[in-house]
């Protein structure tokens, strides 16, 4: 049922009655009452202040890399109208060193480029997923999210959008994934643990100062009670089986 303003405004005095009545039957007289110590906020102690800060980074993620995406458009830079199959022979294109040549990591997916837009069992190798927009810059306008099959089960994850008419990667990285999901203007990864029970959560946010997607938190997070190991069932001794 609908309530009309009126009655909500009843019901709510009401219900009000109801409460005070309650609390007066249990001997409440209604003051405020001071919760329990508070432990005292401690800051953070620094560690051995004698060494010195580092000066280079320990790791290069490469979360701030862009690179723009040669001799694909589309009108009105709707990205709607990008052809996914074009962006990635756009990118094999113009890094031959990892998808051609004897030694290239991803050999396999150039080939398996053939079987896209075929139907049926001809199509079922291609590496390209269903591209997904959504705009994860904070422009108004849809960017495109796409995934990338590579082999020994990595999948590559990459965000364009349109910059100046031009299209840019602004997101790149593969990994072994457990799902990839979108969450308002970010992107979600989840990756598997060598800890029984754990994964590694990634949030890559769009940072306006970079022009890119970075990697704003990693973190491993307990996602199921760890698999207890199995125990051998207990034997009778002969003298107990013979009573």
């Amino acid at each position: 049922m609908i309530h009309s303003r009126p009655a909500r405004a009843a019901l709510g005095a009401a219900v009000t009655a109801a409460l005070m009545t309650a609390l007066a039957g249990c001997g409440d007289s209604g003051d405020l009452r001071g919760a329990d110590t508070t432990p005292t906020a401690v800051g953070p102690a620094k560690l051995w202040p004698q060494v010195p800060p580092a000066s280079t980074p320990a790791l290069d993620y490469g979360e701030a890399d862009t690179e723009t995406v040669k001799g694909v458009t589309a009108p009105g830079d709707d990205i709607h109208r990008v052809d996914p199959l074009a962006v990635v022979r756009a990118e094999v294109a113009a890094h031959p060193a990892e998808y051609s040549g004897p030694h290239a990591m991803y050999a396999q997916t150039v080939d398996h480029l053939a079987d896209c837009g075929k139907k049926g069992t001809l199509g079922e190798k291609c590496p390209i997923l269903q591209a997904y927009y959504r705009d994860l810059t904070g422009d108004g306008k849809d960017d495109m999210v796409l995934g990338i099959r590579f082999p020994k089960h990595q999948l590559a994850v990459r965000v364009y959008t349109f910059t100046q008419h031009r299209l840019v990667q602004v997101m790149g990285t593969s990994d072994s994934v457990v799902s990839v999901e979108l969450a308002g203007r970010q992107v979600i990864i989840r990756s598997p643990s060598t800890l029984p029970g754990y994964e590694f959560r990634t949030v890559w946010s769009w940072d306006p100062h970079q022009q890119a997607m970075l990697a704003t938190r990693d973190e491993i997070l307990r996602v199921r009670p760890p698999t207890p190991r199995p125990t051998a069932s207990p034997t009778l001794s002969p003298s107990a089986s013979a009573s």
